[in-house]
């Protein structure tokens, strides 16, 4: 394990090239949590398990029964909803901090490592969500939730020491895309396990309560190949702030957000970004939920739709990686947004328990989901002022969860209301359709310049 405190980026490319494919092992890593617990296994049988605790007759319906939250009477069938709401929220107030932090540190991968295993030792809490007793699985998703943005924030600073300008849409797609293909092997293992549960001697709901676990504990493991072999890079242009650990790191966030103004093209994408990443995560979020209560799929299928959607995705973020490079990455985001106004116009009307449909529209998603989130990352970076990566991306990561508490609170309001998930999901076009909005105001080329950076020698467009 390299504990030198390297001067400079690395200086040529094969060296560059050498960090990336080490960079790219965090997205294996944490992307089986992502998959098996947030978007497949934790919704549903959170549901299950509050509706025991709520009364509900059959547990495995719609649950419009409460459960009592610290004070308030919520909706088993939206619990999961509010959860993330407030993890969210949390993480809102939190990353600014978090990045300010990793701008001055010359240890950004040891954050990225640490808060990463801190919030896989919460995950693994999630085995002992069973019964009725919700409570411990609540708290759990909710702190490993807040911990993974914290780790991103650093791992997403990374990027920007490991890379050129030439090479962060490549870099950033083969890290989604190989987020997905671990993810999607995590996944065919709790597939395995969960269909075939009684030949392991296990019950259906200690199946997922092992699957839970396994990806808290391939986050923490695979965690360790990226902490070895990436290199420590010193920090540079980081803002001079006086007093204190407290004070510097809020020295720095308040800098920024004065200085933010002074970049017009990188908050309009800020904004964009906001909206429709909310979008993209609730449909994530909500995919199984729907699929399971509203179009009554088991949780095999699911299981086996969103093992698909991986597998797609992975395909799909390189494609749109090659997309950037023909068109550019503001190009291709404008896309990708597009087509998910599609999706979810189309998941609307989908007839219960169609599994041709779904699997179509599953395929769709897959195909867009990998290459707007790959390419938002890379793009980003070259809106960010040099030496401020941690800060800037601190407020992606604010803008992401500053808002995902609202698509996901508007999921579980729109379902508290009509007792269905079909207007729910429908709900969730508006931040697609803002996120265009927004995107159809900014001019790529510009906001680069004036961030400091390099604009691709690739052709950028002109502002649509």
């Amino acid at each position: 394990m390299s504990t030198s405190i390297e001067a400079t980026s690395p200086p040529d490319a094969a060296d560059r090239l050498r960090q990336q494919k080490a960079w790219n092992w965090y997205d294996w890593a944490n992307s089986a949590y992502y998959t098996t617990v947030l978007s497949v296994m934790f919704a549903p049988y959170m549901i299950t398990v509050a509706g025991k605790a709520a009364g509900c007759v059959n547990a495995d319906e719609n649950c419009k029964k409460t459960v009592d939250v610290l004070g308030l009477h919520l909706a088993a069938g939206a619990l999961p909803s509010y959860l993330t709401s407030f993890a969210t929220i949390a993480g809102a107030f939190l990353l600014p901090v978090i990045g300010a932090v990793v701008d001055r540190s010359p240890r950004k991968k040891l954050h990225m490592a640490a808060y990463g295993w801190a919030g896989a030792a919460f995950g693994c809490l999630l085995f002992f969500l069973q019964g009725d007793h919700w409570q411990l699985g609540a708290v759990a998703v909710v702190m490993s939730s807040v911990l993974a943005g914290c780790s991103l924030v650093s791992y997403y600073a990374i990027l920007v020491d490991i890379s050129t300008e030439e090479e962060r849409d490549r870099a950033s797609s083969r890290g989604w895309a190989w987020g997905y293909l671990g993810g999607g092997a995590l996944l065919a293992l709790n597939l395995v396990l969960f269909l075939g549960h009684d030949s392991f001697g296990l019950s259906k709901a200690m199946s997922v309560r092992v699957s839970l676990l396994s990806a808290s504990v391939w986050w923490a493991a695979f965690t360790v190949i990226p902490y070895v072999r990436l290199r420590n890079y010193a920090p540079s242009n980081v803002v001079a702030e006086s007093g204190g650990w407290f004070s510097r790191s809020f020295g720095q966030l308040f800098t920024t957000l004065r200085d933010l103004p002074n970049y017009p093209m990188t908050l309009t994408f800020l904004i964009a970004y906001l909206f429709f990443n909310d979008g993209i995560q609730t449909v994530i979020y909500a995919a199984s939920t729907y699929g399971e209560k509203q179009l009554g799929f088991g949780t095999s299928v699911l299981i086996g739709t969103i093992l698909l959607i991986q597998f797609v995705a992975f395909g799909g973020a390189l494609f749109f990686g090659r997309l950037a490079a023909l068109y550019g990455a503001y190009r291709s985001i404008l896309w990708g947004t597009f087509a998910w106004m599609g999706i979810v116009t189309a998941a609307l009307f989908l007839p219960r328990k169609n599994l041709v449909l779904f699997i179509l529209v599953a395929i769709a998603i897959g195909v867009v989901m990998g290459g707007t989130q790959a390419l938002s990352r890379s793009f980003f970076s070259l809106l960010i002022p040099r030496g401020r990566a941690g800060e800037y991306f601190s407020l992606y990561q604010a803008a992401e969860r500053g808002t995902s508490w609202f698509g996901t609170l508007t999921f579980g309001l729109v379902f508290q209301i009509t007792g269905s998930y079909r207007p729910a999901i429908f709900a969730l076009v508006i931040f697609f359709v803002l996120g265009a909005i927004f995107l159809l105001r900014l001019d790529p080329e510009r906001g680069i310049r004036e961030a400091g950076n390099q604009v691709p020698t690739r052709k950028m467009p002109d502002p649509v």
